[in-house]
């Protein structure tokens, strides 16, 4: 039986203890620790005719009164699957490579990673200020040794036409970065090595000019998709017992200046990372996702953002809509003593409707693609129902289960919200299925 908790306006104290020492305490800013500049690889368009098509996926139906149609069937024990939504098209990854659909999900065209100079892991973006795509490809097997983060950005919003990607060394760099973007700035964070966040300027980028990249010290947190009409780009993190908010904002001579916007105790109960998770006819368990958020929102002056938690020793979904100065407006969680709901996104529309993303798995079935939503209005920290977007048909056959979902706003309309999750077929490999949400 699902449980939906309702947890009232919560308001805290800042805490004024050391973060650590690249960044700590409210009012604390940092300027970046140097600059430098990227040329970009230019393509024409989306795929040359030198770059084999990739072709997965589309074929919408409806089910359980949504439009779902099937994405990438490539994965082995996952697939990590993403999407970005605008200009009439669904702009999907995942570790093989990019799919695009339009929006009634219909397959437009493919390209294997290889094409945008190669990576793993994209995580991508519909930047609705500047009207472009935009995506990260972490290359840590180039001949240089440079371990690149390619920065890929269209010109426009027709992702089949020009794009532009910025390879910006990370030598010391690990896999598990994130990408976000504000009206001004894009920007990304990585693990590994002294400096682990770096933002550009979409201008720069998306003119296919040359673009200066600026590295901060250690990490400001998990960039934010910067849905609100600001220049300030924001960071978020997690640090134990406190919500850490930064901002990358403009200095006195024009360039980027990081600024400790909160660090407030969040004394949230339930905040442990998740235990693996069971499946039918087998003992092997499965991945349930990271305590730590994998993409965040800002709307409407909050942060939005879901994160696996462990509830009871079971895997449960946990989200949470957060103001600026780090108070919790409303806290929601999604669990169960049955089941296992693992590896969540959240997205949020103009109007503070949300979509929560993520997969079902427990001893009597497979990992299945599922999704809630509430509207604005809706009391604080409930959802509707658990809507079915597939049912999986096998077990995998190792612990590794995709370490992402994708959940993501419409960037046309800004009402519609769009899901992508994985779901197992009869061998357990990855496959995904991407589902729209229409709002009014």
């Amino acid at each position: 039986m699902m449980k939906v908790k309702n947890i009232a306006t919560l308001s805290f104290s800042v805490l004024f203890l050391g973060l650590n020492a690249v960044i700590g305490q409210e009012g604390k800013s940092m300027h970046a620790s140097r600059s430098e500049v990227i040329q970009p690889i230019v393509k024409s368009e989306f795929r040359a005719t030198s770059c084999p098509q990739r072709i997965e996926g589309g074929g919408a139906q409806m089910l359980n009164g949504y439009q779902v149609f099937p994405g990438a069937k490539d994965g082995n024990r996952q697939v990590d699957p993403q999407i970005a939504v605008g200009g009439g098209y669904v702009l999907h990854g995942t570790n093989k490579g990019l799919v695009i659909y339009d929006k009634e999900g219909n397959y437009i065209d493919g390209a294997s990673q290889n094409c945008f100079n190669k990576g793993i892991d994209p995580k991508m973006f519909f930047d609705p200020h500047n009207n472009v795509f935009g995506f990260d490809l972490w290359n840590p097997w180039d001949k240089e040794k440079k371990k690149p983060v390619n920065i890929a950005v269209s010109k426009s919003d027709n992702p089949t036409k020009e794009w532009f990607v910025y390879p910006v060394p990370a030598p010391n760099g690990r896999d598990g970065g994130g990408i976000g973007f504000s009206k001004k700035w894009i920007g990304y964070s990585f693990p590994g090595g002294e400096e682990r966040t770096f933002v550009l300027k979409t201008k720069e980028a998306k003119k296919g000019k040359e673009a200066t990249v600026y590295h901060f010290k250690g990490s400001l947190g998990h960039p934010v998709f910067t849905q609100d009409k600001t220049n300030d780009l924001y960071f978020f993190k997690i640090d134990r017992d406190r919500f850490i908010i930064t901002k990358v904002t403009d200095g006195k001579n024009g360039e980027p200046v990081a600024e400790v916007v909160s660090a407030k105790a969040h004394n949230l109960g339930r905040i442990q990372y998740p235990p693996k998770s069971p499946q039918k006819n087998t003992d092997q368990v499965t991945a349930s996702g990271d305590r730590n958020p994998k993409n965040l929102v800002l709307q409407n002056d909050c942060i939005w953002f879901s994160h696996a938690i462990n509830h009871n020793g079971r895997a449960a979904v946990q989200w949470h809509q957060v103001k600026l100065d780090g108070t919790i407006v409303q806290t929601g969680l999604i669990a169960s003593p049955e089941t296992s709901y693992i590896q969540t996104t959240i997205a949020v529309n103009k109007n503070n409707d949300v979509v929560i993303g993520f997969q079902e798995t427990n001893e009597n079935m497979y990992i299945s693609p599922r999704f809630a939503y509430r509207y604005s209005n809706d009391p604080l920290g409930s959802i509707r129902e658990i809507i079915s977007a597939g049912e999986g048909k096998g077990a995998t056959d190792g612990v590794s289960w995709g370490d992402y979902s994708g959940s993501v706003i419409d960037g046309d309309n800004l009402k519609d919200l769009w899901t992508i999750q994985s779901i197992t077929n009869e061998e357990g490999r990855g496959e995904t299925v991407i589902v729209k949400v229409p709002f009014e």
